[in-house]
């Protein structure tokens, strides 16, 4: 009974640490992002924006303190942690896809044109 039980127990516990319910890898799953974000006008504004932090011209947390019209500039734009479902929908599909250290494109919402750095997630 005991090494039935055992093996219940490894098999169950290898499908539930091995996938979610969707059938995604655990290991790949997170419930949160720390991201900043650089809030600007136009399309035009974000990609050289973006063209300038890449080349290392400038700095991600100077570029938001600099251009950013969101509040948050004045910490670089950080927002801090947050889930899914407390961004909007283009924000966050950005956020939870985007590497940790990475830069996005830039991503349109109602508030304008996005630049996001992923800065850990968890």
């Amino acid at each position: 009974m005991k090494k039935i039980l055992v093996a219940l127990v490894l098999m169950t516990g290898l499908i539930f640490i091995g996938t979610t319910k969707l059938g995604a890898k655990m290991n790949t799953e997170f419930t949160e992002v720390r991201a900043s974000h650089i809030l600007v006008n136009t399309q035009d504004e974000a990609n050289k924006i973006k063209k300038d932090i890449d080349s290392g011209s400038i700095s991600f947390e100077e570029a938001a303190r600099k251009y950013s019209l969101c509040p948050s500039k004045v910490q670089g734009g950080d927002l801090n942690y947050f889930g899914r479902g407390m961004m909007v929908k283009p924000f966050e599909d950005a956020a939870f896809e985007i590497e940790t250290g990475k830069v996005s494109n830039p991503v349109q919402t109602q508030f304008g044109w996005h630049l996001i750095k992923v800065v850990d997630k968890r």
